[in-house]
């Protein structure tokens, strides 16, 4: 075979191997049989329950994921990390690993053709460790091979020679670098002192918090308290597939929450026009936040481009932990007063997260614990610092509530506290001090949409509470411990816990935030079919069925097929801050909305149409107010061979940054508020808690899909549970200690209570539909509630989460342990 034929013969078999790659994705991003038209009456429009495309192929294991991709030709990938969190790097000898049969690539930075840096915001981390590691897990090395037991084998035969430094993981270390040292080396021109720190942000409101505003205040409670490092623990590991094509540019199919963030950041690194790195959404295993950051994107792209084969890069269970930002643990400290007939006068809060060695969204998190630190409350006088630092922890970013999360639990544990000295109740106390539209934030923002918090505790205290413990009872599931079979009800007591809390929608601080959406409408068969496109990634939140409700709210049509994911549209934003029914969904409603207006205005010069309220409804052309035409005129008549195909993009309404000194500023573009109760039963003798009920009330603005919204409460309150009771990465001198499902442990059907949602609809004037935001407010509000049981059943005062057995069995837990 000549070198001619051989070029030839390599392109073919990468022309088909990309054809058999999207096939593939297809199957992966919308579950196959979503991809063709399917047939929908017109309950399933906007306000409907649709079932999910995806939903029956996932519950039979019969969807593709990422991790499902395979091409007959492809390599394996793996990396390299490092084992210590603090380290120079003296010297990498990979000549041992290049040795071993089978391995066809070692890299190392030294082999990247771009920039050898990235980052979400900030493109602080190295793609592939340079001189220095930061982190446990650091990725220093990759190799491709044949067989991934081959790669793993050869990565453990390159040797690094490594001065191990002290780890930097306190905060009291990260403030004081002049004797503990820097995680970076501070920029031209910052203070030495702020070296550590990654983003700061203060905020005060009122006249603060001075002797003056103290002294009216009749009661006053402090506190210390303490969130730890809980992980997204999506079950389909990081994966995805890099197809080197002809043009010299990548095909990478990718699990991932944000397409374009991630082509973005790759295409310098690998020394690429971002026109050449083309990324198609895989089938994605959960993401919570996890998936924002890169991961192993650039890893793949540049072992495909080395070796000019696909490679395939899945990652161990173990290698996710190391491989993914976390949440930002945190150690905070509030105080309130209120008068004694319990108005709020003041409040006062430092929140200290620990951001791990690379920025990626801490300034963003940072910017949501200050805004929202101080909760759903009317507060005359604040103050609030928040800072980021970085440190040799395991690195930290978004995880659903990011921020939100942490302070929830800080001011819902003083509202209990304050409730308690004042002798109220303490669902009557939030509601007294409640929000309400027409209110101010602690910014200076006003709520102009509906805030109807004192509403939702109303209504989560008036659902039924679950009945007593039956001692008769002889099923262990009734009980603390389950099947463990460690107690049979001695020394079990039932406790009961109320919280509320307040997250932002979509992003913020003058960020612009929008999403791109074509819509094709066309003749197929003889009915007419909407084709939808946009870059949203589907991370199961149920945005493909979404997007079909719109297109058959606004077209009128019973068929809609989705497009798979990709970068060839402009970018969806991430799936994230609970952002996509509103801006994907508001891009949908507007391309659909215009190729309405196109094909209308089709009929005007055709027929001579002159009505101002002419929509599509059941294949056919209606008047609004007089129902279909006469005669008749069918939507597939009006289309014809001619369809139309139009893009829109969406943006919600503009936002600011806020004053860096005063926190002053429009920040947010929405709110959502969510409520939560509560019900326990402790063992107080074994210190095991079982949530026997975790009911929630929240304003959804409209509920597009009632049933996936639902689902998304009950999940969101789920994942609040874990990190209320069970869900830590413990951390030791910089190092994970338990990146295994054994180990990590996250609610099973056993733990997870029943979970009564009750939905309220006041509708966001300037949303879509008037919809807001569900899909993070219920892992804001869910977590305070259980620990606020937890008090109530033992009486004990736990400042710390999650709440661990040996802080139910000591008199006096410490609040740090």
């Amino acid at each position: 075979m000549n070198a001619r034929t051989r070029t030839a013969a390599r392109r073919t078999t990468r022309r088909t191997a990309r054809q058999a790659t999207q096939r593939t994705t297809q199957r992966a991003v919308q579950g196959g049989k979503n991809l063709q038209a399917i047939r929908q009456s017109s309950t399933d429009g906007v306000g409907g329950s649709p079932p999910r495309p995806d939903g029956a192929l996932k519950a039979r294991g019969e969807f593709a994921f990422a991790s499902d991709l395979w091409h007959e030709d492809m390599l394996w990938g793996t990396a390299l990390r490092s084992p210590h969190p603090r380290a120079d790097i003296r010297s990498v000898d990979v000549s041992e690993a290049l040795a071993v049969p089978g391995v066809h690539a070692v890299l190392t930075h030294e082999d990247i053709p771009g920039t050898k840096y990235y980052g979400l915001d900030v493109a602080d981390q190295p793609a592939l460790a340079i001189d220095r590691v930061r982190y446990q897990g650091e990725p220093i090395a990759l190799v491709a091979a044949d067989h991934p037991e081959t790669a793993r084998r050869a990565a453990e035969r390159i040797k690094v020679e490594y001065r191990v430094l002290p780890p930097i993981v306190t905060e009291e270390q990260c403030l004081d670098p002049g004797t503990h040292g820097y995680v970076h080396e501070p920029p031209e021109g910052v203070p030495p002192a702020l070296g550590n720190v990654c983003h700061e942000q203060r905020l005060v409101s009122g006249l603060g918090v001075t002797d003056e505003v103290r002294a009216m205040a009749d009661v006053v409670v402090r506190g210390d308290y303490e969130v730890g490092m809980q992980d997204q623990a999506f079950l389909g590991p990081e994966s995805g597939l890099a197809v080197p094509a002809e043009d010299g540019g990548v095909d990478l199919y990718i699990a991932t929450q944000w397409l374009h963030a991630d082509r973005r950041q790759m295409a310098p690194v690998l020394g690429l026009p971002e026109e050449k790195v083309r990324l198609t959404l895989a089938g994605v295993g959960g993401a919570f936040g996890g998936r924002e950051d890169l991961s192993m994107q650039i890893h793949s792209c540049l072992l495909a481009l080395r070796t000019g084969r696909p490679v395939k890069i899945v990652y161990s269970r173990d290698e996710s932990f190391f491989g993914h930002v976390h949440r930002h643990p945190a150690r905070m400290t509030y105080e309130h007063g209120a008068t004694r007939d319990g108005r709020l006068v003041y409040a006062d809060a430092r929140i200290v997260l620990d951001g791990g060695a690379y920025t990626s969204t801490s300034p963003a998190v940072v910017g949501n614990a200050a805004s929202l630190g101080h909760g759903p409350y009317v507060i005359p006088h604040v103050r609030m610092h928040a800072l980021a630092l970085f440190s040799n922890n395991p690195s930290c970013g978004a995880m659903r509530g990011f921020g939100a999360v942490q302070a929830a639990f800080g001011y819902e544990s003083q509202m209990d506290r304050l409730a308690a000295e004042l002798g109220m109740d303490p669902v009557e106390f939030r509601r007294l001090n409640a929000m309400r539209q027409g209110d101010r934030m602690p910014t200076g923002q006003e709520i102009d949409a509906p805030a109807p918090v004192a509403e939702l505790l109303r209504r989560v205290k008036a659902m039924p509470l679950p009945p007593p413990l039956d001692p008769e009872d002889p099923d262990p599931r009734r009980l603390p411990g389950a099947l463990s079979n460690t107690t049979h009800g001695e020394g079990v007591v039932r406790g009961v816990g109320y919280s509320v809390g307040i997250k932002n929608v979509g992003f913020s601080e003058g960020f612009d935030d929008y999403s791109t959406a074509r819509v094709r409408l066309e003749v197929i068969g003889g009915e007419p079919v909407a084709l939808v496109h946009t870059a949203m990634a589907e991370v199961g939140q149920g945005g493909v069925t979404v997007h079909a409700q719109i297109a058959r709210t606004e077209l009128g049509v019973e068929h809609v097929t989705i497009h798979p994911a990709d970068t060839g549209i402009g970018s969806a934003g991430s799936t994230s801050a609970s952002r996509q029914t509103y801006l994907s969904g508001g891009a949908v409603r507007l391309a659909a909305q215009a190729v309405r207006e196109e094909l209308i205005e089709r009929g005007r010069r055709r027929y001579g149409w002159t009505g101002d309220d002419l929509t599509f409804a059941g294949g056919q052309v209606v008047s609004a107010s007089a129902g279909p035409l006469n005669p008749p005129v069918p939507l597939a008549e009006l289309l014809g061979d001619d369809p139309v195909d139009l893009t829109r993009v969406y943006r919600h309404r503009p936002t600011a940054p806020f004053d860096k000194e005063t926190g002053q500023g429009s920040g947010h573009v929405q709110y959502s508020f969510c409520a939560n109760r509560a019900v326990v039963d402790v063992d107080v003798e074994l210190g095991l808690v079982k949530v026997v009920e975790l009911a929630a009330v929240q304003d959804v603005g409209k509920a597009i899909n009632p049933s996936a919204v639902v689902g998304q409460i009950q999940g969101g309150c789920a994942q609040a549970l874990g990190l209320a009771v069970m869900e830590e990465i413990v951390v030791r001198d910089g190092k994970v200690r338990n990146a295994s499902f054994t180990d990590y442990l996250i609610p099973t059907i056993l733990d997870t209570p029943p979970i009564p949602v009750e939905l309220l609809e006041l509708p966001d004037p300037n949303a879509p539909y008037g919809l807001r935001g569900a899909g993070e407010a219920p892992t804001v509000s869910a977590t305070p509630s259980v620990v606020a049981a937890i008090r109530d059943a033992t009486g004990l005062d736990l400042r710390r989460i999650p709440v661990r057995p040996e802080h139910l069995t000591t008199e006096r837990p410490p609040p740090f342990a």
